[in-house]
């Protein structure tokens, strides 16, 4: 592997210095005993002590993190067998167009996507809410999956399905002990994308909660334009703490995920 130049290293040291300063200050500020980000008095953890003792705030980061494992896990089943459709598909104009229209939908503008489903449920009469900002969530979550899998899918040497259908292998069989195997970190890689766009995600969801039903990122924002409170910092540590661990957690399922297929194939 190349090695990276030092202006290469210094450069790279600078850009994350830039994304990643604000958000620890942020945090660091959180732990702060005074009113503002002016000044650091003394280390407390009250503001985050006051999440936990508002009893809204715990329904609503609970209503987030459901969402996100529900969307996520939907998204994924449906993106996988989606993908695996696509690749199926013997007509290369065909594959290219629905490929086509799957990267539109992740580059679309959030602010589009969420006032399109705003029209889409008032039209056909869905109450905003769990249900609307789930099916929202699962929807931009699905190109994402589908973009994560297809790799997997298109490295896959098609002689093994070959080779399992010879040997009378079923349909099924094939789906499940074939390609499944074969493609499952780039379906885990999906679900974890999907988990942690569906935690961040503010636009779409802004368009489709309502009924008493709000999310974190929707939250930080009214409490935001209500005044600064270092409550608001609390919850956004712990939003970047929650997506820490859900990226620590797709490394560590991906790392053991290979490890288990490099030993299988040793064997």
């Amino acid at each position: 592997m190349k090695k990276l130049s030092t202006v290469s290293k210094i450069y790279l040291i600078v850009v994350f210095i830039i994304l990643y300063a604000p958000i620890f200050y942020l945090i660091f500020y959180s732990f702060n005993s005074g009113g503002t980000m002016n000044h650091f008095e003394s280390f407390t953890l009250e503001h985050y002590k006051a999440i936990f003792d508002d009893s809204r705030l715990i329904v609503i980061l609970m209503n987030t993190v459901i969402v996100a494992l529900l969307s996520g896990l939907i998204a994924t089943i449906i993106g996988t067998l989606g993908a695996i459709g696509i690749v199926s598909i013997k007509d290369h104009k065909m594959r290219n167009t629905l490929l086509s229209l799957n990267n539109v939908l992740i580059v679309s503008p959030d602010v589009v996507i969420g006032a399109s489903f705003l029209i889409l449920f008032t039209i056909i009469g869905i109450k905003l809410g769990f249900a609307s900002v789930l099916i929202s969530h699962v929807a931009f979550s699905i190109p994402i999956v589908v973009l994560m899998v297809l790799p997997k899918l298109l490295e896959m040497n098609t002689s093994l399905i070959d080779a399992a259908r010879d040997l009378g292998a079923t349909k099924r069989d094939v789906l499940t002990r074939i390609i499944l195997p074969y493609i499952q970190p780039g379906i885990f890689a999906g679900f974890f994308l999907a988990l942690t766009y569906s935690l961040d995600d503010f636009a779409v969801t802004f368009f489709v909660t309502g009924n008493g039903f709000s999310t974190l990122s929707v939250e930080i924002y009214s409490m935001a334009r209500a005044g600064i409170s270092l409550t608001i910092n609390a919850i956004s540590g712990l939003v970047f703490f929650i997506t820490v661990l859900v990226v620590i957690g797709y490394y560590f399922v991906t790392n053991r995920t290979k490890n288990n297929t490099t030993e299988g194939v040793h064997r």
